[in-house]
C-alpha cells in the first residue's frame, strides 16, 4: 500500500453537525477498493485519482496525535464518508485501531462509516470510548440479497455478514444502526427489498435505519454506474436516461411509498428513523452521564 504526504487527518470543529451529529471528520485512508458500482467518492469533485487503488496518508497515527492534541474542544470525531476506514489493508496495517485508541486516550467520542464486518475486530475500544463519550455505529447495507449485494457491492462483506456485524456490536451495547443508501431506482426500490432490511435489521438488534431512495450521479461517476448497469442490468441504463436525463438527484419513483413503509415499520418495531432522534439516542447516555456529574 502507497504512502501519501499529508498535513493533516483530522477536520476543524463543527458546533452543530446537521449529519450524525460528527464534530469532526477523520480520514486516515484515500481511495477505496469495494468496488461499488454506485460509489459518490468516485465524482470528479472530489479529485480522487486512481479511485480504485487504496492509499494511506503518512505518518497517519502521528497526525491524528497532534491533531487531537491541538483540538480545544472534545467532540464526536466522525470518519468514513470519504473512504472506508476498513478497507482490506486494515486487518494488517490497523491504522484505524490506532486512530480510535487515540480518540480513547484523549476523551473523544467516535461515529464510524463502514460496509465492512472487520469493525467488530475493535468492539473492546469501542466499549472504553462508550465510558466516556458518545459511539455511533453507521453499516451500509442496501440490499437484503447476498446474491445482489455480491453485484453492486463486490469486493466486500455481504449483507447477511453486515447484519451479523449489527449483531455483535448491539450484543456488546454499541449504538449501531443500517444507513440504507443509495437504494438504486429500478434495482433495489421495491417493498420486497426494503422490508427484508427492517425485518433483518431489528432481528440484528440495530437501534437505527437512515434511509435515502435513489442515487446522485456526477461526472465521472455517472460514466461508471453507466457502465456497470449494461454489464450487470442490461437495459437499465436507458430507464435512467429516460427518466432522469442529466439529473444529479435520482431519486427512486417509489421513494413516497418507501418513505411510509420505513416509518409505519421502524415506529411499529421501536427502530429510529429520524436524523435528529439518531443523534439523540446515541448522545444521549452521555449527556446523561454529564448531567449526573453536577
Amino acid at each position: 500500500m502507497e504512502l501519501i504526504p499529508a498535513k493533516t487527518v483530522i477536520s476543524g470543529y463543527c458546533e452543530n453537525n446537521n449529519w450524525f451529529g460528527n464534530n469532526y471528520n477523520m480520514n486516515i485512508y484515500k481511495g477505496c477498493n469495494h468496488g461499488c458500482i454506485y460509489c459518490d467518492s468516485r465524482s470528479e469533485c472530489y479529485h480522487v485519482d486512481n479511485f480504485d487503488e487504496v492509499r494511506a496518508k503518512g505518518n497517519a497515527l502521528s497526525l491524528v496525535y497532534h491533531d487531537i492534541k491541538s483540538k480545544r474542544k472534545k467532540g464526536v470525531i466522525g470518519t468514513g464518508a470519504m473512504s472506508d476506514p476498513y478497507n482490506p489493508f486494515e486487518k494488517d496495517y490497523k491504522l484505524t485501531r490506532g486512530a480510535l485508541e487515540l480518540i480513547n486516550t484523549y476523551g473523544f467520542g467516535a461515529s464510524i462509516d463502514t460496509k465492512s464486518d472487520l469493525v467488530t475486530r475493535d468492539i473492546d475500544i469501542l466499549k472504553n470510548i462508550k465510558q466516556h463519550s458518545p459511539v455511533l455505529i453507521k453499516i451500509t447495507v442496501t440490499t437484503c440479497d447476498d446474491e445482489l449485494c455480491k453485484k453492486l457491492e463486490p469486493n466486500v462483506a455481504v449483507s447477511s455478514k453486515r447484519f451479523a456485524a449489527i449483531k455483535q456490536l448491539s450484543d456488546n451495547g454499541i449504538f449501531a444502526g443500517i444507513l440504507m443508501m443509495p437504494i438504486l431506482p429500478f434495482i433495489e426500490d421495491n417493498e420486497e427489498n426494503i422490508s427484508g432490511i427492517i425485518r433483518l435489521a431489528y432481528e440484528s438488534g440495530a437501534k437505527f435505519i437512515y434511509p435515502a431512495f435513489g442515487v446522485t450521479l456526477r461526472l465521472n461517476q455517472r460514466e461508471w454506474y453507466y457502465k456497470k448497469l449494461d454489464e450487470l442490468f442490461p437495459g437499465t441504463k436507458e430507464k435512467y436516461i429516460k427518466y432522469y436525463g442529466d439529473s444529479y438527484q435520482c431519486y427512486s419513483p417509489n421513494a413516497n411509498h418507501l418513505k411510509q413503509l420505513i416509518k409505519r415499520e421502524c415506529e411499529r418495531l421501536g427502530l429510529l428513523h429520524r436524523m435528529k432522534d439518531i443523534i439523540n439516542g446515541y448522545k444521549k447516555s452521555y449527556y446523561d452521564k454529564q448531567l449526573s456529574l453536577f
